[in-house]
């Protein structure tokens, strides 16, 4: 055992001293945080703003249309002659929109003069709000019911996803969120199972290449040094992902209490500014915008996750899917001298892999699906498959088979590495085929 845990302390300092581990380890965090801050960043920040001038022949559309940050409606009552002639004359406003008398009967009749034409998402804004005054008129007249009836008429509807077990016990779960968060955490794994499944490869290349393994296992097994090699590279991969996550957090963390202030003041400023025109308006914005409807929603959402069994099930499936495929990986270096050679042999191990994450995405739609519950026994892909299901809720029974099964898969897996490797890390000049390989895992010891 002490042999075994001298190669686990070779491949590890030697791996995490490297500057490619330093670097990493670093900029990760920064690209990972990068992707998180810099949309919240953007939204803070102040565009180009559209000041519209909205000629209403109705009177139906003043007041009624909402102000965003980069649109700004404003009610003139001129002709739609002078505003086009102060629109050419570099006026103060950016555009004209003219919604004609007849707009009720024929709404394909809303015209937008410009000079420089507002983004396709503003003109879209812009049908969806006039639509949405349309809509209110004809309910109006046709029913006799006042806006406040109307916006009854509009509720917001969540359905609540629950589990029942056979014992008739219920459990919410955290939906298409909760699979986000599995597809999330599923991609680390398939992205690290690759990265330093490789890098088992290549270092048993390296050696066998370089001589310097006919050395080693003068002193050790061939099947310790695998084993050695394996467990070294795999506490590399757990101290980057500790030091990704923990350098992740606290950069996230911190960009949001600077951002928070700014995002704050930019609504009030904005409730203010509704407040001028429509303080009934102000009012829905003000409550739309104030945080407490999405927060409380996100917030019971994201608490329907139960996060200590989604994470002890992250570290298994990856563990136990790195294990399975590193062993694999392992054999592979074992078998050819250069990594040119390894690609006949990668294709079908890395297969897998890549279909996992094709079904992973099937999976977030119906993770109770025939082809997601299946996907989620098979060890190769239930490392991936699992993880997306998990977070939704998944049986005691069907974890334990899974679980169960991935870890005889990897016992089957280094026995056959094993064979594989005992022979193959001693042999050089020659092209190695599977059928080579057959003969070498059917040899008796």
């Amino acid at each position: 055992m002490s042999k075994i845990n001298l190669i686990i302390q070779r491949e590890y300092l030697t791996r995490v001293k490297k500057k490619s581990f330093i670097i990493m380890s670093i900029v990760g965090p920064l690209l990972i945080a990068a992707l998180l801050i810099v949309p919240t960043w953007l939204a803070t920040q102040q565009e180009d703003i559209q000041n519209i001038e909205v000629i209403d022949e109705t009177g139906l559309f003043i007041r009624k249309l909402k102000n965003t940050d980069e649109l700004k409606f404003n009610y003139e009552f001129r002709s739609l002659k002078q505003a086009q002639d102060d629109l050419l004359n570099d006026g103060e406003f950016t555009a004209v929109l003219h919604i004609p008398k007849v707009v009720v009967s024929l709404p394909n009749t809303v015209q937008i003069f410009y000079q420089e034409k507002p983004s396709n998402s503003s003109l879209e804004y812009m049908e969806e709000q006039i639509a949405k005054v349309i809509e209110n008129k004809k309910l109006e007249d046709q029913f006799n019911l006042s806006l406040e009836q109307i916006s009854g008429l509009r509720p917001r509807v969540e359905i609540v996803p629950s589990k029942i077990d056979e014992s008739g016990e219920t459990q919410e779960t955290g939906g298409t969120l909760a699979a986000g968060v599995g597809f999330i955490l599923a991609f680390f794994i398939y992205v690290f199972i690759f990265l330093f499944g490789v890098q088992v490869m290549r270092g048993v290349i390296e050696e066998k290449t370089n001589r310097i393994v006919e050395v080693i296992i003068s002193s050790v097994k061939p099947f310790q040094l695998m084993i050695g090699k394996i467990v070294g590279i795999a506490l590399v991969a757990f101290t980057q992902i500790a030091i990704m996550i923990l350098l992740t957090t606290a950069i996230v963390v911190g960009s949001q209490q600077i951002f928070k202030s700014d995002i704050t003041s930019a609504k009030v400023e904005q409730v203010k500014e509704l407040e001028q025109f429509n303080p009934q308006q102000a009012s829905v914005k003000g409550e739309e915008s104030g945080e407490n409807d999405f927060v409380s929603r996100l917030n019971d959402r994201i608490g329907r996750i139960n996060f200590p069994l989604v994470l002890g099930c992250f570290l298994f499936y990856f563990m136990g899917g790195y294990l399975l495929y590193g062993s694999l990986f392992a054999a592979i270096g074992s078998a050819v001298d250069n990594e040119t050679d390894t690609q006949q042999f990668m294709f079908p191990v890395t297969v897998p892999l890549i279909a996992a994450i094709a079904v992973a995405q099937a999976a977030i739609e119906n993770p109770d699906g025939t082809l997601a519950f299946w996907a989620s026994m098979i060890p190769f892909t239930s490392p991936i498959i699992m993880m997306v299901r998990v977070p939704v809720g998944v049986e005691a029974w069907e974890l334990a088979v899974s679980m169960g099964l991935l870890l005889l898969s990897f016992l089957g897996s280094t026995w056959l590495a094993a064979k594989i490797y005992r022979t193959g890390i001693l042999m050089y000049g020659k092209k190695v085929n599977f059928k080579e390989i057959g003969k070498w895992i059917m040899h008796k010891s």
